[in-house]
């Protein structure tokens, strides 16, 4: 007897199995013998016969035999019954070997029922062969169809029931429920192929249509090209938008949003009142960059240079600006931080970023925000708008036409808000590198990239920056530049460029150093050169006039030549007297045009006690004053009684322009202390620092500004405070050169500097 093997076949008794012979084989371990008798066990899941073991079998199987082995190689089985498996035991040699009992069956099934439902199934079998190819094939087959049992075996491959379903069929004891389960599934599967069928016959058809049309739009395309490169000038606007949205490399959101639009424009025609704004779309659309531009390798030498050859000075500038330049190089693409320039007008910070431009070899793009109030100014109006335009991220980008340009953001700080939104907030995506990748603008509604824009913002001052903006940039502050590095800028770049505007030949005018160094000592007054480059035009425009008027004069600026030649008087600079005065003390200020001094001025009249301050103070530098009386209370207690006999003034001079901050303290406390001590400040001492109630002087802002300011206004010696020793690194060699800088950390130490008879602590009162 053989034992064979089956999973997820139907052999139920009363079938006949056709196998062939190379599968029987497989399954039995040996070659089909006519009248052999093959005992049938279903498998729980799908295994090689070397991987068989006692678990793997259900518990009843079918006994069948071999009746009969043809030519072709397909072997007969005929299922007679059913068994129990009591035991299966697999050998060393993977044979396997049984112990069984039979399983009758329950016989309610009479002949004429099978033989209803054996044509019935065998018909609708049949019908859903017609027309196919493999009808011919499955009507031979239908012939050999003796029973229900026989069909079932024969579509086993073809149902859709699972293992355990067939299994559940041959645990049935009834002839009759087995009939009618299997009559039902045999039914539902016919059905279930004849819906495939027809489903599979109209994709198909689908298929070849849209097989055709694609065909048909090929050709159309070919044929349209050839007319197209024939006569170019007959091309459409539709044609031509259609061209250059396939060939733009935009992403898949904007390739779909621009098909639909075209398709629209398409089908309202040239002569619909939106033809234009869609057009208008499309073109903005197709012009834009969408392509990454490739990886250009940086020359660090490069960058420098051209750093180097159009500003003067900068030196921490240039040296930031390298190393996000050797970052972007080492990485590949755009990386570190979002740089903002401040300081003061005309040091060059938005210059520079075309300097970047240059030195990295990209488009260079200005977008002023100076003014703006509108959200859409930065991302752009609605189309459903009339007059609908894109903001000025996207419209930089697109007058560009790089991907990749400098943007220099000028003026960030001078956005304001108002009821159309805030555009301080709608720029946090724009230089957020986490965000930037898929900024979407209103006007266009697709995400456009901007993570290779490399983004630059300028600002004058830091305090009207909203801080969530403020934390996405990088500042890096503009000093402002020495008379030194003024006198070189106006040497090599500025005289030569107002000499080539008004036309002036090389070796017609000549200004020599001493008049360049008059021009900025005595006609500027500024920490950049914007005045210095309004006054080289103005010098060489007066030139051309001389020139003109002669032409084989070779005219030669010096300092004394000069004032016929500026039209306007030499500035009325601040310097410091001659003389000292008790009660008035030279202070350091910082302004938004660079540094500055002032005079700290007090006065003591007959009165009650009264303190009076003009000059007008904000509300700081008037608690400022608060604190310095009581210091000076505290630290004279016996000088501090004319302060209840008298009145006090306090005056800071240029009265129309506002002043505020803390770091006066150290000033006003030491020039009540003079006006007390009668004891006078030399005017060439000047001093910066804020001052606590216990008399420490705490670090101020904008020490390299002062410094420069003492240093033009012919300071000598500086106090500062002890904790912005630091800050000397920024301060020019030339202004550290001409001040002696003592850092103090009490207000103490600088009266005992000026000889005030102060003691070492102040007193508690009691």
């Amino acid at each position: 007897m053989s034992i064979m093997p089956i999973y997820n076949m139907i052999a139920l008794p009363g079938a006949r199995l056709w196998l062939r012979g190379n599968v029987y084989r497989e399954l039995t371990g040996k070659a089909p013998q006519p009248g052999e008798k093959v005992t049938v066990l279903m498998q729980k899941e799908e295994r090689d016969r070397s991987a068989l073991s006692a678990e793997s079998f259900y518990p009843i199987g079918t006994v069948g035999t071999v009746t009969e082995v043809n030519d072709e190689g397909f072997v007969a089985i005929e299922i007679q019954s059913r068994l129990n498996i009591e035991s299966v035991s697999v050998q060393p040699d993977r044979t396997l070997s049984l112990t069984v009992s039979r399983r009758p069956d329950v016989e309610d099934l009479s002949a004429e029922e099978a033989e209803r439902g054996l044509l019935e199934v065998k018909e609708r079998v049949l019908s859903f062969s017609k027309g196919q190819q493999w009808e011919g094939m499955l009507r031979g087959f239908a012939a050999y169809w003796d029973s229900l049992w026989t069909v079932a075996a024969a579509l086993s491959p073809w149902l859709a029931l699972s293992n355990e379903a067939r299994y559940e069929l041959l645990c049935e004891d009834s002839r009759r429920q087995r009939f009618e389960k299997l009559e039902h599934a045999l039914m539902e599967g016919v059905e279930m192929a004849d819906v495939q069928s027809a489903a599979k016959a109209a994709q198909k058809e689908d298929h070849e249509k849209l097989y055709r049309e694609s065909a048909i739009k090929k050709q159309i395309e070919y044929l349209q090209k050839e007319l197209d490169a024939m006569h170019p000038e007959n091309v459409t606007e539709v044609r031509r938008l259609e061209l250059k949205l396939e060939e733009a490399g935009m992403n898949e959101t904007a390739l779909k949003e621009g098909r639909k639009v075209l398709n629209r424009l398409k089908g309202e025609g040239s002569n619909s009142p939106e033809a234009g704004m869609l057009t208008d779309w499309l073109d903005l659309l197709t012009s834009l960059p969408w392509k990454k531009a490739a990886a250009e390798e940086i020359s660090m030498d490069k960058a420098r240079a051209a750093l180097n050859a159009e500003h003067a000075g900068l030196d921490k500038v240039k040296k930031r600006i390298l190393q996000q330049i050797a970052v972007m190089r080492l990485r590949g693409r755009q990386s570190g931080s979002i740089l903002c320039f401040v300081g003061a007008p005309g040091t060059g910070k938005t210059s520079i970023g075309e300097s970047i431009a240059k030195a990295l070899g990209r488009k260079y793009v200005r977008v002023s925000l100076g003014g703006v109030r509108d959200e859409a100014d930065i991302r752009g109006h609605r189309r459903t708008y009339i007059g609908a335009m894109p903001g000025r991220i996207i419209d930089g980008i697109h007058k560009c036409g790089a991907s990749n340009p400098v943007m220099v953001l000028d003026e960030v700080d001078k956005l304001s808000m108002s009821y159309n939104g805030d555009p301080a907030s709608a720029l946090l995506e724009v230089l957020d590198p986490e965000q930037n990748h898929s900024f979407t603008d209103h006007y266009l509604n697709v995400p456009f990239d901007l993570s290779d824009v490399l983004f630059i913002c300028t600002a004058n001052t830091l305090d009207t920056i909203p801080e969530p903006l403020l934390n996405r940039m990088e500042v890096i502050r503009f000093q402002g530049y020495t008379p030194i590095e003024k006198q070189r800028i106006a040497r090599e770049h500025l005289l030569p460029r107002a000499m080539q505007a008004v036309g002036i030949p090389e070796g017609a005018l000549t200004v020599t150093d001493e008049a360049i160094d008059a021009i900025v000592e005595n006609y500027t007054r500024e920490a950049g050169v914007r005045g210095l480059k309004k006054r080289m035009d103005e010098l060489c425009r007066s030139a051309a006039v001389m020139l003109v008027e002669d032409a084989d004069t070779v005219l030669t600026v010096t300092p004394e030549t000069l004032p016929e030649l500026m039209d306007m008087s030499p500035l009325r600079r601040r310097h410091v007297p001659e003389s000292a005065r008790p009660g008035i003390v030279t202070g350091l200020a910082w302004t938004p045009v660079g540094g500055d001094i002032l005079y700290i001025q007090t006065l003591l009249t007959k009165g009650s006690g009264k303190v009076t301050v003009t000059g007008q103070l904000g509300d700081v530098m008037k608690e400022s004053a608060q604190i310095a009386v009581s210091l000076v209370k505290a630290m004279f207690p016996e000088q501090a009684k004319l302060l209840s006999e008298c009145d006090l003034h306090i005056h800071v001079p240029d009265g129309a322009t506002p002043k505020d901050g803390p770091s006066a303290g150290i000033t006003l406390t030491t020039a009540l202390a003079s006006q007390l001590t009668g004891c006078a400040v030399p005017p060439e001492i000047a001093m910066t620092g804020e001052v606590s109630l216990q008399g420490d002087v705490n670090p101020i802002g904008g020490l390299p500004e002062k410094l420069m300011a003492a240093q033009r206004a012919g300071v000598t010696r500086v106090f500062i405070p002890k904790d912005n020793m630091d800050d000397l690194k920024d301060v020019a060699e030339e202004v550290k050169r001409a001040l002696t800088i003592t850092p103090v950390s009490a207000v103490q130490e600088v009266l005992r500097e000026l000889e005030m008879p102060v003691a070492s602590a102040i007193p508690m009162a009691v």
